[in-house]
């Protein structure tokens, strides 16, 4: 999600009146434990899930176990460029794309905190005229709600949410992502949420590199840290945590474009994460993780929602995390593509994949992500979660969450 300018924002007085009855914000402030240092085929208009297993480090210089390096080779990649992503002499008919070519070895300390300051949105605009010419079924336009800063620290207050770090041929990009139960390893998980154009370039390119999540990012959330001479404890208070899988939906890797296309409402992804350093699962250590709700909630049965993540572009500089609370309207680009959620956010690039969060019998939950936006800054879309998206998690937890 990208932005170019800023909007005057202003809030929705009853839809605030309605979203503080429903507790969403308290629901959300969860406690956690103190900070340690520690492409599928498409059927009917359905994607399959698509995941993919990233290879350990070891071996050689850039970190790629021996085994590895000639098929790197063969796709054309400079082993020894690896650490910066290897994509001095990248070739689009070459990218990595198919489910198995996702490779993510862990390079420990590639990630330190000036490199992550360095670190460009991972965007997705959709401009005012095409998203008036949308052809599907769609509520007007939400009035623009005001992002307001998460309270500190974190990991008191929202320890679910992070930063997602990866090489994409552009440089360093960021986007934001939510820790995630799992259900077949309850109290253990190791499953972050995401959306997919933030792990797969879509139909005209490939998986992203060297990708690792960073839970309660600048926990405190000071706004004028210098990244280039914080302390990892300071800006990553619980470590690195690399993913070793990743799974998108095929809906994305076919039809996802820089700006969504028809992939944006299959905008949806999961990673299986290992810590650079230490041995406790992720929601062990966060010490908090959501269920996520596949019941695809029409947008006038959801109530209200609240969009959670870390906006880099203008005016907002990637350091702090921040929300927004509305009811949600539908929001569809085409009649043969499934309708979104759509809120008023004033939130902008690097929010992307952040997840949105609604209270279901008292408990929070995540109900979607962050995946496309105006170039205006005025509201947000995020996919609905459904049967597809279900598969996709369970295929992830019942074949990877275990190891």
């Amino acid at each position: 999600m990208r932005s170019t300018r800023t909007s005057t924002p202003h809030g929705r007085g009853r839809r605030r009146a309605v979203l503080a009855a429903t507790g969403l914000v308290a629901a959300l402030t969860l406690t956690a434990t103190a900070c340690g240092g520690s492409g599928g085929n498409e059927a009917n208009g359905k994607p399959d899930a698509t995941a993919s297993r990233a290879v350990d480090s070891g071996g050689d210089r850039a970190g790629i176990p021996s085994d590895l390096t000639d098929r790197l080779k063969e796709h054309g990649i400079d082993v020894g460029k690896w650490k910066e992503g290897g994509w001095q002499d990248w070739d689009r008919d070459k990218w990595l794309s198919e489910a198995q070519d996702f490779v993510n070895p862990v390079i420990e300390g590639l990630w330190e905190p000036e490199r992550m300051g360095s670190a460009q949105e991972a965007d997705k605009t959709v401009t005012t005229k095409d998203a008036s010419a949308a052809q599907g079924v769609s509520d007007p336009e939400p009035a623009p709600v005001r992002a307001e800063a998460e309270k500190t620290p974190y990991h008191e207050n929202a320890a679910p949410v992070g930063k997602v770090f990866f090489d994409s041929p552009d440089g360093p990009a960021v986007c934001s992502g939510t820790v995630i139960k799992d259900v077949n390893r309850p109290g253990r998980s190791n499953l972050v949420w995401t959306a997919g154009h933030c792990v797969h370039a879509g139909a005209d390119g490939g998986w992203y590199r060297n990708l690792v999540f960073v839970p309660a990012y600048n926990d405190l959330g000071t706004s004028d840290v210098d990244p280039g001479t914080a302390n990892a404890q300071e800006i990553a208070p619980y470590g690195n945590w690399w993913a070793d899988w990743a799974s998108t939906s095929g809906g994305w890797i076919q039809g996802g474009s820089r700006s969504g296309g028809d992939g944006a409402p299959y905008d949806y992804a999961v990673l299986h994460v290992k810590p650079e350093q230490g041995s406790k699962s992720l929601e062990e250590t966060v010490g908090a993780a959501l269920d996520v709700d596949f019941s695809a909630p029409s947008a006038g049965e959801a109530g209200s929602m609240g969009a959670w993540g870390y906006p880099a572009a203008p005016p907002y500089n990637g350091l702090r995390m921040f929300k927004c609370l509305d009811a949600p309207g539908r929001f569809s680009l085409s009649p043969d593509l499934p309708t979104m959620y759509r809120i008023g956010c004033t939130m902008t690039g690097g929010s992307s994949g952040g997840g949105w969060f609604r209270v279901v019998n008292g408990r929070t939950v995540l109900v979607s992500n962050t995946s496309i936006g105006p170039t205006d800054n005025t509201w947000l879309a995020g996919p609905q979660l459904g049967e597809d998206a279900e598969a996709l998690y369970q295929n992830m937890s019942k074949t990877y969450g275990g190891q």
